[in-house]
């Protein structure tokens, strides 16, 4: 279990970086054969981003839900993301086509995400008796001073 920080902090990432958001829907539970192999699609990936930092890959959370896996990662630009996505020596684009074979557009099992590019300086972050998390995981945790000890004070330092 991950060391509690008492008290508060902030995130320093330095540079522009992607949060992108992924996850996956069951939407009809009884189809094992469907919704199995797409969950399990992620492991290898998750594997190969963490094991090939030069990928692009900063960290990630993960939350299981009751429809489904949802995860946070955060990324060192979007043409990391994009590159990784689109290479077929990667993970991604053979599951991707695996995908498309096995559900596609069946309504059986559902697939998203969402990009959000964040430039450099134009985001802020707060954690309270928090392991180093999130953000602060992808970059760096840092001690909230007096000029950060609010959201406002916290965007104005990253912008700085």
């Amino acid at each position: 279990m991950a060391k509690v920080v008492p008290g508060y902090t902030t995130a320093e990432l330095e540079g522009d970086f992607v949060v992108f958001l992924i996850g996956m829907r069951v939407n009809k539970w009884w189809k094992l054969h469907k919704w199995v192999p797409v969950a399990r699609a992620m492991g290898p990936m998750l594997r190969e981003l963490m094991r090939r930092k030069e990928l692009g890959l900063l960290h990630f959370t993960t939350w299981v839900g009751p429809r489904g896996p949802i995860l946070v990662q955060y990324w060192r630009s979007v043409e990391h993301l994009e590159d990784f996505a689109k290479d077929a020596r990667l993970p991604h684009r053979p599951a991707w086509k695996r995908w498309n074979q096995a559900v596609g557009d069946s309504g059986d099992v559902g697939v998203w995400h969402e990009t959000y590019v964040v430039r450099d300086g134009t985001y802020e972050a707060l954690y309270g008796n928090m392991p180093t998390f999130g953000l602060a995981a992808a970059g760096k945790p840092a001690t909230l001073s007096r000029a950060t000890r609010t959201a406002a004070g916290r965007r104005a330092a990253n912008a700085a």
